[in-house]
């Protein structure tokens, strides 16, 4: 059986075919339990060479056009990729350390893989590879032209693999078999009259492309992340009046050295960070002590039931839910099953919103760790009213600028993008809380969805308004990049 065409170099379906056939043999029947692990990795290792050596052999060779002896990728239909992503959502909520950064990096690099595996099934299609930081033009292993590919098997072998990337080290043996049980189903499915010689090819295939691809991860700053979300012991707070400080028992801030990490985006980072904050001052008379002034009389005084269900509707708390990227994720994710959408926009919507929330989530972390601004809570019980209590709990890091308005301003560029016109028009039920208890909420507009979100934070006391508003504008500026500065297939379907 010939996988890849040899002569330009590409044995890495034939690594790739022996590693998966028989590494659970060999793992289970011959190695002791203690050293499977080990050479587990060393045979992952051995498949990467030859992704490597894949890449290096192409390198005076065009990036293939659609494979024109393959099926359509808008043919497939799109359900399967986006229950992968309801998954997720449920494997972010139930693994330790998967704090709202951690999230948004697994989405990102989640919906990055799942678009590439399907990018040269899309006629005009550019791979991100050379659009992206860290991916190189020829940094991403590429299909052979005159030999045809599932597209669909390609994905669900890409999907599966990278997710159990990105939360390896963590992850409980149950939701590693719900990965498992997903992609054997779906390979089931997917490879029904399918010659076998494709449906090892396509998967071979994807399985190279997402290692390539989580390699490349180990690099951005953020690899591993969750096994030590809080950096402890290597950032010190500065002891400032307008520092933050700890809110609970936590006492350690979540990810201070989170904006280092690599963006997708060439430098989004710096484009979208705010103008400064309203000066801090405790004088009764300034503007800041007014902003405090204006939260306190809207948590005490002017909160409505309405209001109040509002915030904890969007409050997203790790661990109780899958964190506000996996929120932003699951309603595009319900809006993509109910358009009946394909493979192709299923996996470029995504794609979109993985660069965006990956890209929003660094970006916010600069600015809260430029700042590193005192929370309400604390500003309030210091200098206005010591009995002053939340509706909800205040999450450990800085208040400048609001991490749930900077995604989800992101998140709605993206739907109104793949939905809508610029008026953002577009109504829907979102529907993706009830799992969590909530009663579904209805919006007429996607920009009324973002300002519900940012406006949570100020009902429950959490942010101050110019934390919301200047979050708010730099999603936006997050969400226009994404969408204005990549090649992204045009009059998807």
């Amino acid at each position: 059986m010939v996988l890849f065409h040899l002569p330009t170099c590409n044995y890495i379906g034939f690594m790739l075919y022996l590693r998966r056939k028989y590494a659970s043999i060999i793992l289970n029947k011959f190695i002791p339990v203690n050293h499977r692990l080990i050479l587990s990795r060393l045979l992952i290792s051995l498949a990467l060479t030859s992704v490597l050596i894949l890449v290096s052999c192409q390198k005076d060779e065009e990036l293939s056009p659609i494979q024109s002896f393959s099926q359509a990728t808008r043919t497939f239909d799109g359900r399967f990729l986006q229950e992968y992503f309801f998954l997720n959502c449920r494997i972010t909520q139930t693994t330790e350390g998967f704090l709202p950064t951690q999230a948004s990096r697994s989405y990102g690099y989640l919906g990055v893989t799942a678009y590439e595996s399907i990018v040269h099934g899309i006629e005009g299609g550019q791979s991100l590879a050379g659009q992206l930081n860290g991916i190189d033009k020829r940094g991403l292993p590429t299909p052979f032209p005159g030999v045809e590919y599932n597209w669909a098997l390609t994905c669900n072998a890409a999907t599966s693999h990278i997710m159990r990337r990105m939360f390896e080290r963590k992850i409980t043996p149950d939701n590693r078999s719900r990965i498992d049980r997903m992609e054997i189903s779906n390979k089931t499915a997917l490879s029904l009259n399918v010659p076998s010689e494709v449906v090892q090819r396509s998967e071979d295939f994807g399985l190279a492309l997402a290692e390539a691809i989580y390699q490349i991860s180990t690099t951005d700053g953020g690899h591993e992340a969750y096994l030590d979300p809080f950096n402890k012991s290597s950032f010190h707070m500065p002891d400032d009046e307008f520092c933050w400080i700890p809110t609970d028992a936590q006492s350690e801030p979540l990810s201070p050295f989170w904006n280092k990490n690599r963006s997708f985006i060439p430098g989004i980072v710096e484009k979208s960070q705010p103008d400064a904050h309203i000066p801090f001052s405790t004088d009764k008379n300034s503007a800041f002590y007014k902003e405090a002034m204006d939260m306190y009389n809207q948590v005490v005084t002017h909160n409505t039931a309405e209001q109040i269900a509002i915030t904890k509707y969007w409050a997203d708390d790790p661990f109780d839910t899958c964190t506000p990227a996996g929120h932003t994720f699951n309603i595009l994710t319900q809006l993509l099953e109910e358009a009946n959408a394909t493979l192709e926009k299923t996996a470029v919507g995504l794609g979109m919103m993985a660069v965006a929330e990956n890209d929003a989530f660094i970006s916010c972390w600069k600015s809260k760790y430029d700042y590193i601004l005192i929370r309400p809570v604390s500003y309030i019980q210091k200098y206005i009213d010591p009995t002053f209590e939340t509706v909800i709990g205040t999450p450990p890091f800085p208040a400048y600028t609001s991490g749930h308005s900077a995604e989800i301003g992101a998140g709605v560029k993206i739907m109104i993008h793949l939905f809508s016109d610029k008026s953002g028009d577009y109504k829907f039920t979102d529907l993706s809380q009830i799992q969590f208890g909530f009663e579904p909420r209805t919006f007429d507009n996607f920009y009324d969805l973002a300002n519900e979100c940012a406006l949570s934070r100020f009902y429950g006391g959490i942010h101050y308004e110019m934390d919301n508003a200047k979050g708010l504008d730099l999603g936006y500026t997050v969400g226009d990049a994404v969408i204005n500065q990549i090649n992204w297939p045009q009059n998807i379907q």
